[in-house]
């Protein structure tokens, strides 16, 4: 039982675990600030274009069937807002800082001879086997 114990707790501690449950909590903080944006500020735009805040009331009947497609066009609407959002808040600018990064502090460098991609400090191209110049 002991050892059953001792295996959880490095389980836990594990970095992936706690970098996922970091995630989690950070996520979902996230999710919180671009409901806002989305219900505070993009939605009170679209309803200056189209006239209406809300779409939940638009329906349709036919043959006696009624079709409550407003909802539909409302979670469309939510879900297209909170995509872009994330991609223009988050993932537009955490690909350039990446890319600037990787420019400044490189980790692999062009072989001369077969042009992959190879480790900075690397004396010999896995792939084609030439030997490189000594990294400075």
């Amino acid at each position: 039982m002991q050892q059953l114990f001792a295996d959880f707790k490095k389980f836990l501690f594990r970095g992936n675990v706690v970098d996922l449950a970091v995630a989690v909590v950070v996520g979902t903080a996230f999710t919180a600030v671009v409901r806002a944006l989305v219900a505070d500020l993009l939605t009170p735009i679209i309803a200056l274009i189209f006239g209406k805040p809300n779409f939940e009331a638009l329906s349709f009947t036919i043959n006696g069937s009624h079709f409550l497609y407003g909802d539909f066009v409302n979670n469309v609407f939510t879900f297209i807002t909170v995509t872009a959002a994330m991609f223009f808040l988050v993932v537009a600018p955490v690909t350039a800082l990446m890319a600037r990064r990787a420019q400044a502090d490189p980790d692999t460098k062009e072989c001369p001879e077969c042009t992959s991609a190879i480790p900075v400090r690397a004396h010999r191209c896995p792939l084609c086997t030439s030997e490189l110049a000594p990294a400075r």
